[in-house]
């Protein structure tokens, strides 16, 4: 006597914690929000920060920009397309400690599984002049970039491209690579004594193809037509 249902008390358990029940949904939410950005910055797409002025005005310092894997893996590297690349070795300088703080390791954490965008101190980014066999040469009269014969009329350069003389022929699996503000861009001109300048396709993190942030420039960033000429081969 005076005992209360089972059936009633087990319906009163149920509700008794509604803050823990949508508490651990919103953490497998959370949860599985991540990993869908953990995979698709392993395969797909990956944000990256701008730190310098070499790509200028195509591509700004503070820039955020999205690199497409996926278009990289496929169809390999192109004349003209922006891509970003691992350091072949020497082109940066050693990177700077980034400390052990906390602050650090959540900052790392985030970065690596996609949630901000990539300033590793290793990646590169440039514009691809030549691909495997072509002969990039500077240049003609005009101060043009001149591939396989043919000269380059490259509105969205900033400054002068003849401060390196050079006639090269890309080595097969590579890419001659430039930045577009031939003033302030250490690329493959300088760094002709090691495998003409080239960088290996296999460095090849991914092809900009879009840049975010800030929203004032947000653009999608298209092969100019210039290297759509059929007699570049």
């Amino acid at each position: 006597m005076g005992k209360k249902p089972r059936g009633k008390h087990a319906r009163k358990k149920e509700v008794a914690h509604p803050f823990w029940r949508g508490f651990r949904e919103i953490v497998i939410i959370v949860v599985v929000a991540l990993a869908l950005s953990a995979l698709l910055r392993a395969f797909l797409i990956q944000a990256f920060y701008v730190p310098s002025a070499s790509m200028e005005d195509t591509l700004r310092p503070g820039d955020r920009i999205i690199a497409s894997k996926i278009t990289t893996e496929i169809s390999g590297v192109s004349r003209g397309e922006i891509v970003v690349f691992k350091d072949p070795g020497d082109w940066l300088p050693d990177p700077v400690p980034g400390g052990d703080s906390w602050r650090a390791r959540v900052r790392d954490g985030l970065t690596f599984i996609g949630v901000l965008p990539s300033d590793s101190g290793d990646d590169l980014v440039k514009r691809v002049i030549g691909v495997a066999g072509d002969r990039v040469a500077c240049c003609d009269a005009e101060g043009r970039i001149v591939v396989n014969g043919v000269p380059l009329d490259e509105d969205y350069i900033v400054g002068r491209t003849d401060q390196v003389r050079f006639d090269v022929t890309v080595p097969p699996a590579s890419m001659f690579v430039m930045g577009d503000n031939r003033a302030n861009s250490r690329d493959s001109r300088y760094h002709l004594d090691l495998s003409e300048g080239a960088v290996p396709e296999s460095n090849a993190v991914g092809r900009v193809v879009l840049v975010v942030w800030p929203f004032s420039r947000l653009a999608l960033e298209s092969i100019p037509s210039i290297f759509d000429n059929p007699a570049l081969g």
